[in-house]
């Protein structure tokens, strides 16, 4: 079967909404929906359904004065959004480079998101028994290295929320299977700076995780190593990967603006 263009996926109000959108630019800050009508070469039913829909995610909101619609806070949390990562990414970058080059490692950075770890950016080790790319993967918190790093900053309210069942799942004999030893484990990581990841994701796999902080003291990603257990032993852990995780972590997080 040939593959389908992606333009046949493509769904026609989402598009329009997109387009909707795009029409706040530069000076524009409100349109009516007549205008906006007028633009799209759609019928004001419509734009106005559009609208409604927009409204009520908090994309689009009303002028109660003019009557005109106009962009939301949430589109600006969007871009704000992509602005801190694409920053936290350019900052990161070289710093995972050089990470590699001093351990001959796999490198990545991460951010939470929705109860997990995603990973943005990697920067692999050219030797053959290594990692295997996550960059884009959502990965389970409590058994990575960057996700426990992410967890122990946050509140213990926060924990119960987002895991309410005090049985956790379980991936490798190693990963924490209740709720009550991982707060012992990430209280354990706020209070030394970092995280391993013992094989608790995958068999044969250890990662070393530091926490990045902005301008505002607030976690906004991690960096981390990875590699196999077999090149990753205690004592290097403890010599070589740890000291370069905090000073890599550090340097991150002063190009973002944080002070101690």
């Amino acid at each position: 079967m040939a593959k389908k263009d992606k333009s046949e996926y493509i769904i026609q109000a989402v598009s329009h909404a997109l387009d909707l959108l795009e029409q706040f630019h530069d000076d524009v800050d409100e349109l009516g929906v007549t205008e906006l009508s007028k633009r799209l070469k759609l019928h004001k039913n419509n734009v106005f359904r559009l609208l409604a829909t927009l409204e009520s995610r908090g994309y689009i909101e009303q002028n109660k004065v003019t009557e005109n619609y106009r962009l939301s806070l949430k589109s600006l949390e969007l871009g704000q959004t992509f602005i801190k990562q694409l920053g936290l990414l350019r900052q990161a970058q070289p710093i995972l480079q050089r990470m590699v080059e001093e351990c001959d490692e796999t490198t990545y950075v991460a951010i939470f998101k929705e109860g997990h770890v995603v990973y943005l950016d990697v920067v692999e080790t050219d030797l053959t028994v290594r990692v295997v790319s996550r960059v884009g993967s959502r990965m389970p918190a409590h058994c990575t290295a960057a996700g426990k790093v992410h967890l122990a900053f946050m509140t213990e309210e926060e924990i119960d929320s987002l895991y309410p069942d005090p049985q956790l799942k379980t991936y490798t004999p190693n990963t924490i299977a209740d709720r009550d030893a991982l707060k012992k484990e990430i209280k354990k990581v706020a209070e030394q700076g970092y995280a391993i990841d013992n094989e608790e994701l995958d068999p044969g796999v250890r990662c070393v995780a530091g926490p990045i902080r902005d301008y505002t003291r607030r976690i906004v990603g991690a960096l981390s190593v990875s590699g196999p257990s077999m090149r990753f032993s205690q004592e290097r852990i403890e010599k070589e990967l740890i000291p370069l995780i905090l000073r890599s972590s550090e340097e991150v997080s002063t190009r973002l603006g944080y002070h101690k």
